[in-house]
């Protein structure tokens, strides 16, 4: 048995857990804790905090073996700065400050990338079933803060992650709605190309209410437009009070709000296609998973069809895709399921 630390780091909330490596590979949790990241002056701390809740809670002093820690933020040489924190990691500093014998940090999409490799069939909805090949590549695919792209790559009897940047790949409109889009964008920003991030994120959702309020699409609802207004005087500001993306995709959801159901749907729309292109790239016949937050909040924007269709609809290549697997994650602790996958390879 082997005792492993696995965190999901992030500039609102980290989160800790205590894993038990059986030697059949068997991953079990033993304990599990949340922290507000801005609590605290640095990530030791709360590792410290976190272990010494552990050793009250289970009855015994437990020190991990290795430990990997998914960072919302880029990874170089084993360290990372969260500017937003104010924080600056080293994995040599924490192993000394933690007592810890390996510490590996990587990307918080890498993480994704391990994650998907232990989910069951329950944390996972197929859009389509595809005709999945076991040695073929994965591609991984998630919408939250950002737009997060990756692949993995069979490599003996274990998978290789490789993250990358393609969320800020050019936005490539396809209708004169999307060229307007574009437009509004590269005008609003004073900026010479739009990435597809702008657009498949969070902020994007809120990018695409706010052009189609600015060019009065439809009456804004007042709940909607008071979420967005407020946070358009927060912009710039450390801490937000307000999650304009949630409530537009809640009242498209409901029905109730016809600027939120057309944002959404050019969103869904946009999000089915960045992932045919991703598919396109990789052929990821072992399956394309659609992580974050966004994609399983609104299973039912994804489930109406949009996303599929723009997903496949590549031309004479449209049907390569249709043999594409394409499931969306519903466990929102991928990253951290990926982190303790990540910390038993050490």
């Amino acid at each position: 048995m082997k005792l492993l630390l696995a965190g999901d780091v992030g500039g609102t909330k980290t989160i800790l857990r205590l894993v038990e490596a059986s030697d059949g590979g068997r991953l079990s949790t033993l304990y599990e804790g949340l922290y507000p990241s801005r609590d605290y002056p640095d990530l030791g701390p709360i590792v410290l905090q976190f272990l010494g809740a552990a050793a009250e809670q289970l009855g015994k002093t437990l020190v991990p073996e290795k430990a990997c820690l998914a960072i919302a933020g880029p990874v170089i040489d084993n360290t990372s700065v969260l500017s937003n924190l104010g924080w600056s990691l080293d994995a040599k500093r924490l192993q000394e400050q933690l007592g810890i014998t390996n510490i590996t940090l990587i990307n918080d999409f890498a993480a994704v990338g391990y994650g998907v490799l232990g989910l069951s069939e329950s944390d996972l909805y197929t859009l389509q079933p595809g005709k999945p090949h076991p040695d073929a590549p994965i591609g991984v695919i998630g919408a939250g803060t950002g737009l997060g792209e990756g692949f993995l790559i069979q490599l003996g009897d274990s998978y290789q992650v490789f993250p990358s940047e393609g969320g800020h790949a050019d936005f490539a409109p396809r209708s004169e709605l999307e060229f307007q889009l574009l437009k509004y964008l590269r005008d609003k920003h004073n900026i010479g190309r739009v990435s597809v991030e702008r657009v498949v994120s969070g902020r994007g959702i809120v990018s695409i209410y706010q052009f189609l309020r600015d060019r009065q699409f439809a009456k804004e609802s007042p709940d909607v437009a008071q979420a967005v207004k407020m946070w358009e005087q927060e912009v710039g500001q450390s801490e937000k009070t307000v999650e304009p993306a949630v409530v537009i995709a809640q009242a498209a959801l409901e029905k109730r709000d016809r600027i939120s159901m057309q944002a959404m749907a050019i969103f869904i729309e946009a999000y089915g296609v960045e992932a045919g292109n991703l598919a396109l790239k990789l052929l990821p016949y072992g399956g394309l998973y659609i992580a974050g937050g966004i994609a399983a909040k609104n299973l039912p924007l994804l489930q109406e069809g949009s996303f599929l269709h723009a997903f496949s609809e590549k031309g004479r290549v449209s049907s390569l895709l249709a043999k594409v697997p394409v499931h969306v994650v519903l466990n929102q602790h991928v990253g951290l399921i990926g982190a303790a996958i990540g910390a038993a390879k050490l």
